[in-house]
């Protein structure tokens, strides 16, 4: 999946237990040749971040992509780790994670 036509931005790590991750610790991209891994984050031209891929020795091991509600909560979460099934996950206009059967 590509972010063409987004704001990308490097960082080293991130942070949070709740959706959306929070990406902290920015670093300028002449600095990712010294990096063994690094954080790829896209942001929407309103600044919400819409997905990030984190790059271990030049392979993706991890990718988040985000889709928000109109009032700027999570709606849409996917999860992609190196090797794993991906995952979905949908949450109402209030940030209420959503059962399958009810996001469907």
């Amino acid at each position: 999946m590509t972010d063409t036509g987004q704001d990308c931005r490097f960082f080293v790590s991130y942070t949070g237990v709740k959706l959306p991750l929070r990406l902290v610790t920015a670093i300028a991209p002449e600095q990712l040749s010294n990096r063994n891994t690094f954080i790829r984050g896209y942001y929407d031209a309103a600044g919400a971040l819409t997905g990030f891929d984190k790059v271990v020795y030049g392979e993706i091991e991890l990718t988040h992509r985000y889709s928000y509600h109109p009032n700027g909560t999570l709606r849409r979460a996917e999860i992609v780790m190196l090797d794993e099934e991906p995952a979905t996950l949908s949450f109402d206009e209030n940030g209420v994670a959503l059962t399958a059967q009810d996001a469907a």
